[in-house]
């Protein structure tokens, strides 16, 4: 039976005394059953608002989905495209008195490049504005001062190490931050002066030669980060005689006091002669190039009595030449490769000069960007980023 009907039966046959609390129970009933339709129809509403607004932001969660999906096929394809047509290198080597370092296409420009010097005295640390628009003190520790006092020096994977040296001979030492960590591993023999340091197999070690008296100036070994092997002697000496790449290979020119021209390779089953360069030459800084050829830089000529050196040698193609000059004659020095510049730290003139290249790396300038704030020969090169340790 309906409950309304009921509800009206109840009330007409019960009498007053005895329905009058069922009245007001059914009376009670009856509106709470109208706020409960209300209640019902505002649900349904809700309900139907809900549904509308959630399907309506899947549809456009959907819709940006599917923009993001168009434009994340594009970059992919970008990418690909940029991939076929870069080239890239990420390998560096160093040396004492000379660094190669290939850089990503287009190159670094001066602008951009700051180079922590080390010289003989650490506390005369100083860095180095590519432009020659800036030179601020470096703080650098170091267990002694003249730590790095005739150091070799090189990058293994990708942290700059220094090696032998007036202080501690057969030291290794590694740069952390802004502190030079000595190694607990040691070199095979003393080292004293006249040795170099190059990076090799794309950076994973190093190739530590020569020195300055007895077969150490013929001898080499390799530093891998934490061992140290001998390998494969030189056939002549060359203390001073530096250590660069040629062919991607190492090679040395020279002798302080053999005073001779020899130019020597190392292949994997040893040294192997190259052509002799034009003069009986030392103290000079090798770089490599990216296109397989190595320049010597200033130096000493042991001819004609003794006369520092300006030229720019190329080795290419089995052959000398030279391509231009320094603005000053210098020896002792250092250089590093950068970008498309080779920036020449003199010790005689004390002058910085910077050697810019073409993109197919021809010689294009010489500037002189400043000078060493003092002496400092063979001094310790590193390129790092503005404000490091200052």
């Amino acid at each position: 039976m309906n409950f309304v009907i009921f509800g009206i039966i109840l009330i007409e046959f019960c009498s007053a005394s005895r329905c009058e609390r069922e009245k007001r129970r059914i009376k009670k009933l009856f509106r709470e059953n109208g706020e409960l339709r209300i209640e019902r129809d505002e649900l349904k509403d809700e309900k139907g608002r809900f549904c509308n607004e959630y399907f309506g932001e899947i549809e456009e969660l959907n819709a940006q989905k599917n923009e993001l999906e168009k434009e994340i096929e594009k970059l992919n394809t970008r990418l690909e495209d940029a991939l076929k047509t870069t080239s890239t290198s990420a390998a560096s080597f160093s040396t004492t008195g000379s660094t190669s370092l290939t850089t990503t296409s287009p190159p670094i420009t001066p602008n951009d490049v700051f180079i922590l010097v080390i010289p003989r005295f650490v506390d005369k640390s100083y860095l180095q504005s590519g432009d020659g628009s800036s030179q601020i003190s470096a703080t650098i520790n170091a267990p002694e001062n003249e730590y790095a006092d005739f150091a070799a020096y090189a990058l293994v994977n990708g942290k700059l190490h220094i090696f032998g040296g007036y202080y501690k001979r057969t030291k290794i030492a590694r740069l952390d931050d802004c502190t030079l960590n000595e190694l607990t591993v040691r070199l095979n023999e003393q080292r004293r002066a006249g040795h170099a340091a190059l990076s090799i197999e794309n950076g994973k070690k190093a190739l530590i030669c020569f020195g300055d008296y007895n077969d150490i100036r013929k001898n080499c070994e390799i530093f891998d980060g934490s061992t140290i092997v001998s390998t494969f002697a030189a056939d002549s000496t060359h203390r001073f005689g530096g250590l660069g790449l040629y062919k991607n290979q190492p090679t040395s020119v020279g002798c302080w006091d053999g005073h001779h021209e020899k130019a020597e390779t190392l292949s994997a089953t040893g040294w192997i002669a190259l052509p002799n360069h034009p003069k009986r030459i030392s103290l000079h800084s090798l770089v490599a190039l990216e296109n397989q050829s190595m320049l010597l830089i200033g130096g000493y000529n042991f001819g004609n009595g003794g006369v520092i050196q300006s030229g720019i040698w190329q080795l290419k193609d089995e052959n000398w030449n030279k391509i231009g000059e320094l603005l000053q004659a210098d020896c002792d020095g250092s250089a590093i490769y950068i970008g498309r510049s080779i920036y020449y730290f003199g010790y005689q003139s004390r002058a910085i000069q910077r050697l810019d290249f073409t993109k197919a790396e021809d010689l294009q300038t010489v500037e002189e960007i400043g000078n060493q704030p003092g002496g400092f020969y063979y001094p310790v090169l590193f390129q790092t980023v503005p404000n490091y340790c200052i």
